[in-house]
């Protein structure tokens, strides 16, 4: 089952507010030159800033990492101290060499060398350009702790003097002096050989290094893009394409000198150590030499006998083996001690060490660590967290070097016994040995060992200093710096593209910010939407002053629209003999009066008598328009019995059939002498004289006497403006009739705007110098409506 109230409900339902692509089109179409004039007024926006955008250009360069992976168990191998060539350096991986590419230190560095601080620009109409090899050159002789960025123009007077100005700063210089800019420091600007200055001005860009660093670093992008080969990927944004270059170069360079000094640094502190070891065991050597020359002195031997040298031969395998574990504890001692020192903060020595990955892992770390350290304590003291937080790590690994050793020197010295009880297993079966040739052998096995020790330390020297003067860098530039031909910033076609897109998109946006905002009624689609109470008519806006629009041979727009209203209201009426109309609004200014006078006359032109009653008792217009007294009228007629109807209408000059009975003095009571029986009785008597009956009554958005009228009247017609009524409003009729409050109503769109868009709007046309044109849903204002298309 279905009631009006669901068929009402569905009705709204179906006219819920949504986006009109097609009224907002219209609109555009009939403003198409606004659209025009946005479009090329962003496009030349889009033009001038891709002119003076300064563009970027794209540097790129590759650099090919050694990533090797290398090391072996602790005694493996025929060389137990492994390979020193592959011990100088730290292990380097990709990832951690892209990691150092992108350091602050190194970028200082490049900073630094090429005094990128200080930023050369040509003076311009428009914009500064940034130059590369400028006419000048500016040197920081002292500068202050923290450089404020200041912009200096240069102006060159003549060949030996210069004008430096700053917005709070003007001096005169000559060429080659000192000079100081407040907040800057001292400088110092030269010419630049070779380079004339082809202008006058000049300005140059000094900031503090620190603020240079991090601009350059936020344009510096280092990748490893594919992790199954050890290549990195540098790409540099700059202005000037050799500038760029240069830049990047520099940091390579820097890059390679450092890796570099870190593996001389290493190189370096393994030859002092060897050194060190090699003039102690020399002196032990030399004292041992000195006693096995005395024994022999003392003991007038010449040469040992058959049995000793058997003896030799068969404990001289031993004896290596000893010597080579020996040698393994005095090195592993002496690291310990080296590490007993906390305070020692140098890099450990790593040619000397087992082929131990665990054991080379923790010094490589420890080295890392004392290299990271040193480096940071340039421009930091040792308080710093950060160096605080790397000599923890330093002592941790420190510790991890120590346990290592120890648990090593534990498997040498158990390694030791055991070679010392198979050699006095092998001493003791030959008995027959003199007690002096026995120690003899001592003598001679301890210089073995220490002649050995002497000559593999003697070796690793050699090895340490023929491997440092053939130090490479662990890296090497495969693709060299170059900057890309077209600049990959501004995109030309992108920025021409949004200029043009955004050239549609601001008109489009505002009309449709309009539309959302506008909260007046605009077109016929707005009243549709807010209520089911029926369009029965639509005046156009009115170019003159005078109330009286419809004259006896008028052929206007309007009067055909008036014309158009009278036809509509006779599907309304049927076969009544007097018709009366109500007329009222949500609020005053909606047009009442002049809907009520240009009606009146246009039906009084069809020979029926009209009657026009001003009943708006609380702000009466309708006489003051028509140019008639209203000293008496409705209001005297209700209080005063002795008057008689016919005294108080008044003709009309307008038309012979046209007359008007005015509201009289504004009574303190309005409502109740509406509300008086002596009303409707007037009404009844005057239905009975008139063929129409054109009530004017107030507002019924503001006060409830049109209401109290509504049971006399036998239509009501609902004045709306278009852009003065507000669309809530429109709640006011919809609830008369959704409610049944009153009779027949029907909504009259008064004051419509000429237009060519989409909505309302009134063009030339066809029969009558003005035709009359298309409403929302193309319905013709002139065109008859039946009944049934009017009060469905």
């Amino acid at each position: 089952m279905t009631d009006n109230r669901t068929t009402e409900d569905n009705f709204f339902e179906e006219q819920e507010e949504s986006i009109d692509f097609k009224k907002i089109a219209y609109i555009l179409i009939s403003k198409w030159y606004w659209v025009a004039v946005s479009m090329f007024i962003c496009t030349l926006i889009a033009f001038l800033y891709l002119r003076y955008k300064t563009p970027s250009y794209n540097i790129s360069a590759r650099v090919l990492v050694n990533d090797e992976k290398k090391g072996g168990g602790m005694l493996g191998g025929a060389d137990m101290l492994g390979d020193l060539g592959s011990l100088l350096g730290t292990k380097s991986t990709v990832d951690n060499e892209a990691e150092i590419l992108k350091t602050r230190y190194l970028m200082e560095k490049v900073v630094r060398q090429l005094d990128l601080n200080v930023t050369y620009y040509r003076t311009g109409r428009i914009k500064d350009i940034e130059l590369y090899n400028p006419p000048f050159k500016v040197e920081i002789v002292k500068g202050v702790d923290t450089i404020k960025a200041t912009d200096v123009r240069v102006s060159f007077l003549n060949a030996n003097s210069l004008l430096v100005s700053t917005p709070t700063f003007e001096k005169k210089v000559p060429l080659g002096a000192i000079f100081k800019i407040p907040k800057v420091g001292d400088l110092r600007i030269t010419s630049t050989p070779g380079v004339k200055a082809n202008q006058k001005d000049y300005i140059f860009n000094i900031t503090s290094i620190d603020s240079k660093v991090a601009d350059l670093q936020q344009a510096l992008t280092v990748e490893v893009k594919n992790k199954l080969i050890t290549i990195i990927d540098l790409n540099f944004k700059y202005p000037i394409p050799r500038k760029g270059e240069d830049i990047l170069r520099e940091l390579l360079k820097k890059y390679v000198e450092g890796n570099l000094n870190d593996k001389n640094e290493v190189a370096d502190s393994t030859v002092k150590f060897i050194q060190n070891r090699l003039a102690y065991i020399g002196g032990e050597l030399g004292d041992l030499e000195g006693n096995i020359q005395g024994f022999k002195q003392r003991n007038s031997l010449a040469d040992m006998s058959e049995q000793s040298k058997q003896l030799v031969q068969v404990t001289s395998d031993y004896v290596k083996q000893l010597a080579q574990v020996e040698t393994q504890i005095s090195i592993m001692e002496s690291l310990q001690q080296y590490l007993k020192d906390a305070d020692n903060k140098r890099i450990l020595p790593s040619s000397l060490i087992p082929a131990d990955l665990v054991f080379s892992g923790a010094i490589d770390k420890y080295n890392q660590l004392t290299l990271e350290r040193a480096r940071k304590l340039i421009g930091m003291t040792e308080n710093n967290p950060s160096i605080i937080l790397i000599d923890k790590e330093i002592q941790n690994a420190r510790e991890d070097i120590e346990s290592n050793l120890a648990t090593t020197l534990d498997g040498f010295l158990i390694t030791k016994r055991k070679i010392k009880a198979q050699m006095q297993q092998a001493e003791n079966q030959v008995k027959d040995v003199p007690k002096i040739e026995r120690s003899y052998l001592n003598l001679a096995r301890q210089q073995q060992i220490k002649q050995e020790l002497y000559i593999f330390l003697m070796q690793k020297a050699e090895e340490t200093a023929i491997s440092k003067t053939s130090n490479i860098a662990n890296s090497k530039t495969i693709d060299p710096p170059k900057s890309e031909v077209k600049p990959f910033a501004p995109n030309r076609k992108l920025i021409l593209g949004l200029g043009l897109i955004i050239g549609i998109i601001i008109p489009i946006g505002l009309v449709y910010i309009k539309e959302l905002l506008n909260d007046k009624i605009q077109s016929q689609e707005d009243i549709t939407k807010a209520t089911q109470v029926p369009i029965i008519g639509e005046i156009s806006h009115n170019e003159d002053s005078d109330n009286l629009v419809v004259a006896n041979s008028s052929r206007s727009a309007i009067s055909e629209q008036f014309r158009a209203l009278r036809t509509n209201l006779s599907f309304f009426f049927n076969d009544q003999s007097s018709r009366v109309l109500l007329l009222t609004s949500s609020m005053s200014g909606e047009g009442k009066s002049f809907t009520a006078i240009n009606l009146g006359n246009i039906l009084a032109l069809s020979n029926k008598k009209v009657l026009l009653m001003e009943l708006d008792l609380r702000k009466p217009g309708l006489s003051t328009k028509l140019g008639v007294s209203n000293n008496q009228g409705f209001t005297n007629y209700i209080v005063n019995s002795s008057l008689v109807i016919k005294d108080l209408i008044k003709p009309l000059k307008i038309n012979d059939n046209l007359s008007l009975l005015s509201s009289g003095p504004v009574p303190p009571n309005p409502a109740e002498m509406l509300l008086s029986e002596k009303t409707s009785e007037l009404i009844e008597k005057l239905k009975t004289e008139y063929d129409y009956i054109i009530i004017d009554a107030p507002p019924v958005g503001l006060v409830t006497d049109a209401q109290l009228l509504s049971g006399t009247a036998d239509m009501c017609m609902y004045l709306v403006r278009q852009s003065y009524t507000f669309k809530k409003q429109l709640a006011i009729p919809q609830d008369l009739h959704e409610n049944g409050k009153m009779k027949k109503i029907g909504i009259v769109v008064n004051d419509i705007q000429a237009s060519n868009g989409y909505g309302y709007g009134y063009g030339y046309g066809y029969g009558y110098g003005y035709g009359y044109g298309y409403g929302t849903y193309g319905h013709q204002v002139d065109k008859p409506k039946s009944k049934w298309q009017f009060w469905k």
